[in-house]
């Protein structure tokens, strides 16, 4: 079917320029990719994916009081002592092989 509906949107251009990046990478034009997600949204009657408030707030460091940044610390050495971390080295080879890098 040929495309012939144009589509105008107003996006900020920081998060144009981050998607149309990634989707450089993979080979995909921006105009097909707003073409899937239009599908996707056709085939699941509603948005392709969970639009919610997270249940928990990423801890502004710069914002935290003393008890705050305490408690994360506390969280992420316990999660280190219950082997519930990975080290970098591990991490960023997961991340080298999961995008092929």
């Amino acid at each position: 079917m040929a495309k012939t509906a144009n589509l105008y949107a107003r996006i900020e251009p920081s998060v144009k320029e981050q998607a149309e990046s990634i989707l450089s990478s993979l080979g995909i034009p921006a105009s097909n990719a707003i073409n899937m997600f239009y599908k996707q949204i056709i085939l699941q009657r509603g948005i392709p994916f969970d639009v919610k408030i997270p249940s928990s707030q990423v801890l502004d460091i710069s914002l935290a009081t003393d008890e705050q940044l305490d408690t994360a610390l506390a969280k992420g050495y316990g999660d280190m002592i219950e082997g519930r971390t990975k080290s970098a080295t591990v991490t960023f080879s997961d991340i080298r092989n999961d995008y092929n890098l």
